[in-house]
Parts: structure tokens; sequence; C-alpha cells
């Protein structure tokens, strides 16, 4: 007798090869039997008509704070994630100087959008102070699913160099062994990678760039050198995305190809992988073509490359409880910004509180940090605001943004956008589409399929009133493969390695990622053509009552982590199977 018998299933195994029908059996943590199984299960879930699959690696996670005091990790776990790799753009809790624990928390809420607040209350201080002791704590904790932490730039750098680390200046000879010795450390405690950040896009909520985005390559090579040693970990690192002079900042930056080069080199020393961010847009047109063309030349003189993309646009949010074009008007800020939802709706109503927000001008930020760039795109944002349907589509031709309503209508966006705002009580929201929807997604769909890269970038955890992007694994499965319109269809096959067995392979988890006997029991059992997205919804569950957005999943009947089902028909089961995974 198994412990769990999976019957009747469209098999998709993430080894790449085609469907097949057949049963999964369990015994205890690892799939035990595939194909036609004859003996019973203590438990059995009927799969006729389901696909499964293994369970989802999301390689690009913001966990770093919430694992602290979370042990369900939504939104992952309700999208059919069972490992997830968090430590993500150089930003951490891990090492940390007993009392500069604000330092690190301001730079992950200036960079990712957590509430400061939130990780003030929630994260246990004092409970460690280099990032091996990081990892002993979650490792007494259990999770719905496995985690796994990367040491990052941004604190070992301010642990070793204090305020001059935080501004980025350059780091002295024994300030390089420094880091490169904790780097070592951490990789043998367990960190799976090492990351950094080279976006002057990341900035802390004081406004400077993340630690290490002008590091020096000789830094970055020391840190290599121990990577080499030590055999273990995978270098991840946002790259430049910024051409030419920086006038703000002083000197010139170098371009993403340039740091594709450097990357080369980093690869060579180290001879561990390294994954980078390319995104479907940049300021040079089809820089991401030169990209790709480049990494592979790379790769085939001996480079470990593997550029990371996403599998739709990343879609910044806009709602009443999240950001707005109205929020820095003067008057929300006096008289609206701290009402209750119902409240705010009622008195945005009022026909001179609408001449106001409509007419003022909006004041500059509080905080100078990576919210300045937001704040200017929803400036210019209200043409291009797309109201998210249910259930939410990602189809080109589907999309049709507020301007052209306005227009038809001879009104302006930016009043299509304050009334849309106020619809269903204030519980609606729109993305803001940017560019041509079609174009984006073929540029896209050439990426995913190109054979360098890696999926990722759903930054789940993170961005928790801005972007909602934790439904990345779902969407990437139901877009590619079942509801795109505009072009061709992917093989689902080729979808499920590309985030279960890829990714695997990527940082080291030889236990897991197929469907094959002897290999972990992390499986989806999927409704495959009623999955789905919803709409954001707005909670008010993080700590010190902090605010976060996630959108519901439906479809997927199972979720199972280390042999244990861990939600069923999209409800959480309670159960916590989930641990750390040490490199």
């Amino acid at each position: 007798m198994y412990d769990l018998v999976i019957r009747g299933a469209t098999i998709v195994d993430g080894t790449g090869a085609a469907p097949r029908n057949g049963d999964v059996a369990v015994e205890d943590d690892a799939i035990a039997a595939i194909g036609k199984v004859d003996g019973p299960g203590r438990r059995e879930i009927d799969a006729d008509g389901a696909m499964v699959t293994p369970g989802w690696i999301d390689i690009h996670t913001h966990y770093d704070g919430q694992v602290t005091w979370d042990d369900e990790l939504a939104p992952s776990s309700m999208n059919g994630v069972t490992t997830a790799v968090m430590g993500n753009c150089g930003v951490g809790f891990a090492p940390v100087a007993p009392g500069t624990e604000q330092t690190l928390v301001e730079l992950m809420e200036g960079v990712e959008d957590i509430p400061g607040a939130a990780l003030y209350e929630g994260i246990p201080w004092g409970q460690w102070e280099s990032f091996g002791e990081y990892l002993d704590v979650l490792a007494a904790r259990s999770y719905t699913f496995d985690v796994a932490a990367q040491i990052p730039h941004g604190a070992v750098r301010f642990y070793v160099m204090g305020e001059r680390g935080a501004k980025n200046e350059d780091a002295t000879a024994e300030e390089v062994e420094l880091q490169a010795r904790l780097v070592g450390e951490a990789l043998i405690d367990g960190a799976v990678g090492f990351t950094s950040s080279r976006t002057i896009g990341h900035r802390a909520l004081w406004g400077n760039p993340v630690p290490g985005t002008f590091a020096a390559e000789d830094e970055l090579l020391a840190i290599a050198e121990v990577m080499q040693a030590t055999g273990k970990g995978v270098f991840e690192v946002i790259t430049a995305s910024t051409v030419g002079p920086l006038d703000n900042l002083g000197g010139e930056r170098s371009t993403q190809l340039e740091e594709i080069e450097m990357l080369g080199r980093f690869s060579q020393a180290s001879g561990r992988p390294v994954t980078f961010t390319l995104t479907e847009t940049s300021e040079s047109g089809e820089l991401w073509r030169a990209a790709l063309d480049r990494t592979a030349e790379l790769n085939a003189a001996g480079a470990r490359l593997y550029p990371q993309v996403a599998a739709r646009p990343i879609s910044v949010l806009t709602g009443l409880s999240s950001y707005h074009a109205f929020m820095r008007k003067p008057t929300y800020i006096e008289h609206l910004a701290d009402l209750p939802l119902d409240e705010r709706v009622a008195t945005m109503r009022d026909p001179d509180i609408r001449h106001a927000l409509m007419t003022e001008r909006s004041v500059a930020p509080d905080a100078p940090g990576s919210m300045d760039n937001l704040y200017g795109l929803l400036k210019q944002a209200a043409a291009n605001t797309v109201p998210m349907t249910d259930p939410v589509r990602y189809e080109p031709e589907a999309i049709e943004p507020l301007g052209t309503k306005a227009s038809a209508q001879g009104r302006e966006p930016l009043e299509a956008l304050y009334d849309f705002l106020l619809e269903d009580d204030g519980t609606v929201f729109g993305r803001i589409a940017r560019d041509d929807p079609a174009t984006r997604m073929n540029v896209i769909e050439q990426m995913l399929t190109h054979p360098t890269t890696v999926t990722g970038l759903s930054d789940a955890g993170a961005h928790v009133t801005m972007i909602c992007d934790g439904t990345m694994p779902t969407t990437q499965l139901i877009y590619w493969t079942r509801d795109r319109n505009d072009g061709p269809r992917l093989p689902v096959e080729f979808v499920v390695h590309k985030q279960t067995a890829r990714n695997a392979e990527l940082y080291g988890f030889g236990d897991r990622g197929t469907i094959e006997v002897g290999r972990r029991a992390d499986l989806n059992v999927i409704d495959y053509e009623n999955l789905s997205t919803a709409p954001p919804v707005s909670h008010h569950d993080l700590p010190a009552g902090g605010t976060r957005l996630i959108q519901p999943v439906t479809g997927y009947l199972a979720t199972v982590c280390a042999g244990q089902v861990t939600r069923e028909n999209d409800s959480d089961t309670g159960k916590r199977p989930g641990a750390l995974v040490r490199g």
C-alpha cells in the first residue's frame, strides 16, 4: 500500500517529454511508481481529466523576512510552488551587526516595496548575526514548501564597510578579502548562491543605490574565487539597464552588454553558473537580442550564463489600496490617505474633492528612493491603465486601456482613471500596460524559447502593493500553452520543463524537478482547462497591520510537497512539510 496514489492523470513529467496518461504513487516523501499502479493508496486522488506536473521551482522570490514569521508563504503556496529561492537582488537580512538592522530594513523597503513596519515587527531580530546563524533559525521552522536562501551583497558590504559600503564607496583590499570570506562561509553553511544588484533603479529608502551597485570588478572576482574554492553556489545579479552618463550620480555607467562580458569572466573564474535579469524592453531597443547572442557566444567559450526572463510583462498595479496618480496630491495626503477605504471612496465622490485632486500639482515623495520612478510613471499612466478582469487576461487583443475609452467619450484619461478607481467601492485594480502589448509578448516568446534562458522574476513576497507577480508560474502555464491567440502556443511539456527541471538544474536541486521514481514527491494536480487567476484582493495581514495584495487562484486540485498534500482545491490543508534547503 502506498501513502498516496494520483490516478488517471495526464502526466507532464518535467523532462520535456510529451504528456502521457497514467498514475503516480508516493511513498513517504518520494515518488514510488509511475504508469499503471495496481496497489492501493492510503489516500487517493482521482485526477481523471487533470494534469500532474512536478511542483514549480521559483528561483526569484523575496521571502527573506516573511519566512521568519509566516509558515504558509502566500502567494507562492497558492500558485503551485514547492521550492522557492530567496535573497535575490543583493538585499536580505544577514549578516547583520547588532544595532544596524534599520539599514537593512530600509534597503529592503526601498528596493522591494515591503512595509518597513512589518519587517521591524515581524522579524525576530537578535537571533542571528552571521548568515549561517540566519539559516539555523530558518532550519528550525517548517513551511508549506521548501525554501533556499542566497547571501546578499548589500548586507555583506554594509556589514564589512558600514556607511561607506552603503554609500557605494570603493572597498579596500582588506574589506574585499573579508567580504569574500563571509560569502565563502555562507556557502559552506548552506547558502545556495550570492546575489548583487547593478541597476540604479534599485535604491534604498534614503535614495542611495543598493550597496554593490558600483562595486569594482576586482571585488566581484574575489568572491568568484571563493565560489570556485568551495565549488558551491549560483551568482544572481540584476544587471545595469541604463546606458551612458548618470548626471545625478556622477561618472559613466557600464551598459548591460559590458556587464555581460564581466559576468562571463566571473563565471570562468568561479566555475559557477551566473543568472542575470533580462527584460523585454530597454532604452536600446533590441538590447535583449544582442544580450542573448553574446550570452550564447560566451557559453560556447566555457562560461555558464543563464539570462533570467519573466513569463509576461511585469505589471505595475494601480488602485486605491495600491499606488495611484492622486496619492501625492496635497488634498489626498491631508484629508484622504489615512481614511478607511469606504470613507475614502465616499469623500472622493464629493465634487469639490474631485476638482482639487484633478487640478492640484503632486508633491515630491517623502523618501527619494526607488519610489521616485513609480510616482513618475503613475503621473503619465492613466491612458495606459488596463482594468483587470476576472479572470485576468493577458492576451493583447483583450487589452483596452482607459485612454481608448476616454478618447471615445471625449474625456481626458485622468478623468476616466478617477472614475475607474471608485468602481466597486474602490476595490478594483488596473495594471499599467506600457509599450505595444503584442510586440512585448512576441519578444518574451523569443526569450522564453532561447536555449540559454531560465524563467523567474515573480518577485513573490515583494512589491506587496505594487506588482503582484507571484502568480507568474500560473500565468506562464495558462497564457503560453492555452490562452495565447496572437501567436503560436508553446508545448505544455516545454513550459513545465522550463519552470521545474530547468530551474532545479541551475541551483543544483538534484532530488526534484521531474516526475521520476526516486525523486521527491513535489507535485501539482491541475484542472488545466479551468486554471485561472483573479484580480488582486487587499489583505491587511502583515505584521503591524501592513497591507498586501494577493491574486486569488483557482484550478490547483492539489499541491504535494515531500509527499504531503499541502493544498487541496485551492485551500490550505495546514500541512507543513517544507523545510530549509541548504546548498
